[in-house]
């Protein structure tokens, strides 16, 4: 009883300060000094405590992260080389990054600092710009396959794309002088509705969500077993 009811009631009662700052915004309902219950103060400690409990899930999926690897080049799975060079780089950057943060002026913080930066700028970026410059190929795949022309939505879809990528090209806009304004009106008419279509669609979803979480009906993030 007691594994299911307690938290139920955390997560309800976490929930609702939030909500609750958020339509109380009185002096006297915010303010204990002048005769409240003090709900935003309580609502901003639930938020601390929110990105303290943040940082600590963040530590322990680096450290399931470590382990999932280990386990990988231990067993010589499949991919394990990669493992294990993630695993250095892992490491390798934890501590210079550890020794930039905590390191004083007197002790090496000058080198830490520059060790670091060297990682980050010859090593992270780089790989970032290659990894981004090999998605643009997926993209361009994925454009393809959903630019077939096999319906009405696919051809209207096929040429509001060719209209923007034209409408963009100096070299089309000298030739078609009006293809600029036909792109922009794309992009302020029906993409931006459908844009906030989709953001509404979202937002609903969300809220229901959460309503769902806070009455009890949604109960996996409990991680019990079926029956309990």
């Amino acid at each position: 009883m007691f594994k299911k009811r307690i938290p139920l009631l955390l997560t309800f009662i976490a929930g609702m300060l939030p909500i609750l700052s958020f339509f109380f915004r009185s002096p006297a309902v915010m303010n204990p000094d002048e005769g409240g219950n003090g709900i935003l103060q309580v609502s901003d400690t639930f938020e601390q405590w929110m990105v303290i409990l943040a940082a600590g899930a963040l530590l322990l999926g680096v450290v399931n992260v470590f382990q999932v690897n280990l386990k990988k080049i231990s067993n010589r799975a499949q991919g394990w080389p990669y493992a294990g060079v993630f695993l250095v780089a892992l490491i390798v950057t934890a501590i210079f990054g550890l020794w930039d943060a905590f390191a004083r002026a007197d002790n090496g913080a000058w080198y830490a600092h520059a060790a670091y930066n060297w990682i980050v700028e010859a090593g992270f970026k780089p790989l970032q710009a290659t990894m981004f410059s090999l998605l643009a190929f997926y993209v361009a795949s994925a454009a393809f396959r959903a630019f077939r022309v096999r319906n009405v939505e696919a051809a209207i879809l096929l040429a509001a794309a060719l209209v923007i990528m034209l409408g963009v090209n100096p070299y089309v806009v000298r030739v078609l002088p009006f293809l600029p304004d036909v792109t922009q009106w794309i992009l302020n008419i029906p993409n931006a509705a459908a844009q906030r279509g989709i953001i509404i669609g979202a937002a609903l979803g969300a809220a229901s969500m959460a309503l769902r979480i806070l009455i009890g009906i949604e109960r996996s993030y409990l991680g019990l077993q079926k029956g309990e």
